[in-house]
């Protein structure tokens, strides 16, 4: 999965987010888990050349059982509190479309926690024609969770993204 030039014509979140006009991100944080690591090269490469000004960094995030609520919560919380945050001076965004639902939920419950001093992004494929290559985003905000939130998240300011492949 991914390996090939053909990874070009499939929709990939981490990837795309990258590709859009209106969202320029100047750090990209991936977290992965070990057996991925191949994996997050590719992406890693794949945002530097869609996105050169983008400093990509990775993270390695480890636990035995992607579906354990506690063991991913724990890694995650373990990872944002080690994590030198900058709040006054950076934008985050915590992107939630990939990894597992455990994790997905995870990040949601960190960043309303503020352990992740975020913004939630998601990201959803682009309805389209069999073969075409293009990319949307689509932001999904609930505006219960931040209720002090006083620009769009598409902003055309620099942005900090953290994500999660698991």
């Amino acid at each position: 999965m991914g390996k090939h030039a053909t990874r070009w014509e499939r929709w990939r979140p981490s990837v795309a987010i990258c590709q859009h006009e209106d969202l320029l991100v100047s750090r990209f944080d991936l977290l992965y888990q070990k057996p991925f690591e191949s994996l997050q090269v590719r992406i890693a490469k794949d945002i530097r050349y869609v996105s050169p000004e983008t400093e990509v960094v990775t993270h390695q995030v480890d636990f035995a059982d992607p579906w354990d609520f506690e063991e991913v919560y724990g890694a995650l919380h373990d990872f944002a509190k080690s994590y030198p945050f900058d709040p006054g001076n950076e934008t985050y965004l915590i992107h939630i479309t990939t990894g597992t639902h455990v994790a997905q939920i995870c990040l949601f419950l960190l960043t309303e926690s503020n352990y992740l001093p975020g913004k939630l992004l998601q990201a959803s494929p682009p309805l389209r024609k069999k073969k075409e290559a293009a990319f949307k985003v689509n932001t999904a905000l609930s505006i219960w969770i931040f209720p002090g939130m006083t620009e769009s998240p598409c902003a055309s300011d620099r942005r900090r993204m953290m994500t999660s492949p698991f």
